[in-house]
């Protein structure tokens, strides 16, 4: 049953839904009517349902593609400024017990040098960063419990913060590792991170469990509930 308020994946998400939005934007997509009503709706910038969304994005009409075009650039001004903002990643780690199919740090690939930087090799990084201009960077680091453990990660997070630098410091560290606990996401919380980064390479179930194969990321429900324990340990910036 479909449940967009649920916590649970597989009532938040349903393929027959998907399928239902992609086939009522296919059909309304040069409805002018329906088309200009949304437009209206968005520019009270209080967020569209993805059905009205995908209206948008599926809308065949250039003059009203223009308006939309218009229309989206005049809200990222008025959220973000006239500014686009850059971070560097910073890899901490390239252990992982995953075996997802597109990725060169699965389990199984033996031709690559497994690598977890110390403290001090993170400090040179972060100096070299900061020498470069950076002010925010994304912490990466593959899942393995026994060489990327939280701790890890928190001890990592202290030393890039710790670090002043000739030109400041790092404003900014925000974090792209695994689905994780309510506990674990409150102690990266407490740590002061930014924004919490989790890609979610496709809400396609039988997909998700075929490009993920082995190892924690193949359970799709853990990974794809995740932001909701984010948002429960106290992180208020997640990102997809």
């Amino acid at each position: 049953m479909y449940d967009p308020k649920s916590l649970k994946a597989e009532e938040f998400i349903s393929h027959q839904e998907v399928l239902d939005t992609l086939d009522y934007a296919w059909q309304n997509r040069k409805n002018a009517a329906l088309i200009d009503s949304i437009i209206e709706k968005a520019k009270e910038r209080k967020g569209l349902s993805h059905r009205e969304a995908a209206v948008l994005l599926d809308c065949e009409l250039e003059d009203r593609n223009a308006v939309i075009f218009a229309l989206a650039e005049q809200i990222k001004k008025d959220f973000y400024g006239n500014r686009i903002v850059l971070f560097a990643p910073l890899y901490l780690s390239n252990y992982c017990v995953n075996g997802c199919v597109y990725c060169p740090y699965h389990q199984k690939n033996k031709h690559i040098t497994r690598k977890k930087m110390t403290q001090d090799e993170i400090r040179r990084e972060v100096i070299a960063l900061q020498d470069m201009g950076h002010k925010r960077i994304a912490i990466e680091a593959g899942e393995d419990p026994v060489n990327n453990p939280i701790e890890y990660i928190l001890e990592s997070i202290d030393t890039i913060y710790s670090i002043k630098h000739k030109n400041g410091a790092i404003r900014r560290a925000n974090v792209n590792i695994a689905a994780t606990t309510v506990e674990n996401y409150r102690k990266l919380k407490e740590a002061g991170i930014g924004t919490y980064v989790l890609f979610q390479e496709t809400y396609h179930k039988e997909s998700y469990e075929k490009l993920h194969p082995t190892g924690p990321k193949h359970d799709y429900a853990w990974h794809t509930e995740a932001m909701d324990r984010a948002m429960q340990g106290g992180i208020d910036d997640v990102g997809l």
